[in-house]
């Protein structure tokens, strides 16, 4: 069930900054809800408990490469973030690094 639902997770700078107050970003299925995301997260990482979840959807963009053989245009794909607050517990992305 998991695995369908937690896509992977985000590894910005802002993500990195989350981290800081026990938030952490994950890219997620188009049609998961809080409730799915909040036990796929319980499942994924057993030793946390999960106080909060904010989901946004990240619209696609119109992208634009200018080459010598003319303009080629193109979208890049959107995609449902999740924000998931941790109540206990943290989670490290680079343990098998």
């Amino acid at each position: 069930m998991s695995q369908n639902i937690l896509i992977r997770p985000v590894l910005t700078e802002k993500a990195a900054m989350l981290t800081e107050g026990n938030r952490y970003a994950f890219v997620v299925a188009d049609g998961a809800n809080k409730i799915q995301i909040r036990q796929a997260v319980e499942a994924r990482y057993p030793d946390v408990t999960v106080a909060d979840v904010s989901t946004m959807v990240v619209r696609a963009k119109n992208k634009r490469l200018m080459t010598r053989k003319g303009v080629f245009t193109g979208r890049s794909g959107g995609y449902k973030k999740a924000i998931v607050t941790l109540a206990s517990g943290s989670i490290d992305f680079y343990e098998n690094v």
